[in-house]
Parts: structure tokens; sequence; C-alpha cells
């Protein structure tokens, strides 16, 4: 027996039948993850006037106040699947890759559950960075050259053979982290290592791409099979240090309105990779059926792929869906259930998010250091990592909270958060000052 959540229930004039009092008020809906990017998800949902409940597992301290926390993993797909059939929920969303890996989507859907996210086999977009190298290839997309080793050995003497910086890829999920640029020959080595022989993030081949330079960006997109549709630009900032120093992490900080890319940069990315990436997926008889993430770089000679994710990206969400103005319970139901949406409406302001992180993250961190002056903060404070005792916040993983405001422009959101993030208190939590730098320089 699963977790069941007791509803509100009336009795009928005839016949006395109960029936759920959520059934007539609105829907029920379910959200897989516990980060930022479920967070910004569930107040997303909330601003539905379709929605009556939200569940959320295994959820976090922010998301609480907003919906329901379920105690349940999200890969836990069994237990998931029974607690959505046993609390008649409407509509699942999924956040992390991990369950959409794990075949969530699939077990749902064979129970006669309606889920937004991708099968386990179109996941692979993500899950293989082979598997989307290849894809890229023999539809052309435009990616970087690569080459795939599952010998250490021979991915060594192929990088040593090349010039530097090498970019390495461990070929699999790995949380944001599988993904080196190696410098020199050294950092190449032990990166090898690490993936290959160590198998650090498990089992899996290594991708060795060419190096391109240029600015980042991510291009969001609702997808059902060939139909697109596409989201704001944003930009993530992968480094955990100011001036883009120091180790990747998930995310640092992100924001909207990029005044590097022009309106024919959009359009090319748009046609040319998003609509291109899931008409491919189609013809290989893996339609897409949730968000397509394009992780794309402007280059000298053009907008090239970087890589793709199967799921709404993290901090990328946290400033995106802020700036949505139609209703998402329609989109998450509509793609679901394969069916043609109205064209999202999106605002035309833009947003900026800063991450608060552990010290020490993204190596190791402790956790349980109180959190104060939340309840003072004048901006849209998302939980990444944090736990509740006894009435109190405490951090509870490596990134913590996303402070996100929206402005005029991107000078006015950017003073706003900064000043609403000093507000505050935590004697264990670290943030970039630089967020959307570029935009400055």
């Amino acid at each position: 027996m699963g977790l069941v959540y007791p509803l509100p229930s009336i009795k009928t004039a005839s016949g006395g039948k109960e029936i759920h009092l959520e059934s007539l008020l609105g829907k029920t809906v379910l959200v897989i993850g516990g980060g930022g990017r479920e967070h910004a998800i569930v107040d997303a949902l909330r601003r539905s006037p379709q929605v009556e409940k939200i569940y959320c597992a295994p959820g976090n301290a922010g998301i609480g106040l907003q919906a329901f926390n379920v105690p349940l993993k999200d890969t836990d797909v069994e237990g998931l699947k029974a607690f959505a059939l046993e609390n008649e929920v409407d509509l699942t969303v999924v956040g992390p890759e991990a369950s959409l890996a794990a075949g969530i989507v699939d077990a749902f859907r064979a129970a006669g559950l309606k889920i937004f996210g991708h099968t386990k086999a179109a996941t692979a977009i993500e899950s293989s960075k082979e598997f989307a190298k290849k894809l890229m290839e023999k539809y052309g997309i435009p990616t970087a050259g690569y080459c795939s080793f599952s010998d250490y050995e021979e991915a060594l003497a192929y990088v040593s053979a090349r010039p530097f910086p090498a970019v390495l890829k461990y070929d699999g999920l790995a949380a944001g982290k599988g993904v080196v640029i190696a410098q020199d020959l050294d950092e190449a080595r032990k990166a090898l290592a690490d993936m290959l022989l160590d198998h650090s993030f498990g089992q899996g081949r290594v991708v060795v791409e060419d190096f391109l330079t240029g600015p980042e960006f991510s291009f969001l997109c609702f997808v059902d099979g060939e139909r697109v549709y596409p989201m704001p630009l944003s930009q993530d900032h992968k480094r955990a240090f100011d001036g883009d120093e120091g180790p990747n992490t998930g995310g640092m900080g992100a924001y909207t309105g990029l005044p590097f890319i022009t309106p024919e940069d959009r359009e090319f990315a748009y046609k040319e990779i998003l609509c291109k990436a899931a008409s491919a997926m189609v013809a290989e008889g893996l339609p897409l059926s949730g968000v397509l993430y394009g992780g794309l770089m402007k280059t000298p000679q053009g907008i090239k792929v970087i890589e793709f994710n199967a799921r709404f990206g993290d901090p990328e969400t946290e400033v995106v869906l802020p700036l949505l103005k139609s209703d998402i319970y329609d989109i998450f139901e509509g793609v679901a259930s394969g069916t043609p949406l109205e064209e999202p409406v999106w605002d035309n302001g833009v947003t900026l998010g800063v991450v608060l992180a552990s010290k020490g993250y993204p190596g190791h961190y402790e956790k349980g250091f109180d959190i104060s002056g939340l309840d003072t903060v004048d901006a849209q404070v998302y939980h990444m990592g944090t736990a509740v005792r006894d009435g109190h916040v405490f951090t509870n993983g490596g990134r913590v909270l996303m402070v996100v405001s929206g402005g005029k422009d991107l000078a006015d959101a950017r003073q706003k958060v900064y000043a609403e993030i000093r507000k505050i208190g935590c004697d264990n939590l670290f943030y970039r000052s630089d967020i959307a730098h570029i935009a400055f320089e």
C-alpha cells in the first residue's frame, strides 16, 4: 500500500455517493523532484486557476509552503505510480532527468496515468552523449566534431595527439558534472582516469569533442512530437566563482534577455536545431513529449549544439517560468495528451536569478546550517536544497536557494536581486556577484 493523502469529500443528494471535493474544484497535480526547478514548476502551477492541489515528491522546505511534500524518492517509480493512482492524480510533471531515465513515463502511461515527460528511450538524447552526437551527425544539426571511447589508453592517445583545451564528456547522466574542459595533458589524464578507470559516474564511455569558443546560452522548448513551442532564451553560469573561474557546478545563476543573441540567431536556433532535433527523434521512432533543452553556443562559425537535455534546466527554469503568462496546466496537459497547443504567451520583461550555495560546493560541503531572513526578502526565493526542523529552515544540499527578480532591464533586475540577497543570513553560503556579467561588458 502506498501513501494515501485523504481528500475532503461530500455526499450527493441522490444515493449518498461520496465525491472528492477536489474533483469539483480543480485538478490534482504531482510534481516529481525536490530542487529549485521543481519549486519553479510548483510556483507556476499555483498560478493556474485549474489546479486545486499539488503534491511534490520529495519536495523541499520552500515547496512545502505551496504544495504537499511526499516522502518518496524521485526514482521510486513503483512507489510514485502507486501514490498517483491512490490519490487520483490528474497529471504528473517530471522534473529530474534521473526519473525519466528510470522509465517513470513508460510506467505511468502503462498504468493509464497522464504524465508530462519523455519515455526512457527518448531520454537517450540526454542520457547518452554518444546517441545525441550520432543523431546530430545523421540529421545535419550543427555541433562540434567528436570521437568516443571506452578504453582509457585509446582515449588518452587520441587526446594527446590533439590541441588543447580538450572537451571530455562522460556518456551518461552525471547531474551536470560529467564535463571537463582539460587545459593540458595532466588534467585530461586525470579526468579520463576518473571517468574510465575509477568509474566515478558509473560504467560508461567518454566523448571527446572539439573545443568551441563563444558565449553559451540555453534554449528550452515544450515539445510534442514535431510540435515545438519555444520559451525565452536564458544563460546559465556554470563556474563556481566570479569571472567564470573555478570548477563546473550545476549552475550558479541565470538570466533572460540576452543582448548577444539577435532575432536571426534565435530563428536559426529554433528552426535548424530545436525543430530539426524534434523531427529527427520522430524519424528515429523516439518522439519527444516534454521539454527539449538546447545547450547552445554562438561560435564564430555560427550557432552549434553543446548538449541536449530532455527536461527543464536548473537554474534556467527559475528565470524562465516566471515570465509565462499562459496557464501552464494547459501546456503540461496538452503535451501529455498529444493535443496541439495555442502558442504560449510570455512577458516581455527580463529576469535574473542568483544561486546561494553551501561553502565547498561542488566539492565537499556540510549541511544543517540555519538560514534566517527569508521572510524579509522582497523577491522570489526558490528553494533548491533546504529542510525544515522546528520551524527553522536549514541548508540541506550543495545549491541551497535561488533569488530571482524581474526588472525593466537587466541592470534593474540585477540591482534588486543583490539587494535582497543581503537580507538572507547564513554562515555557510556563498554566491557569485557577477551574474549576467556578459551583458555589462
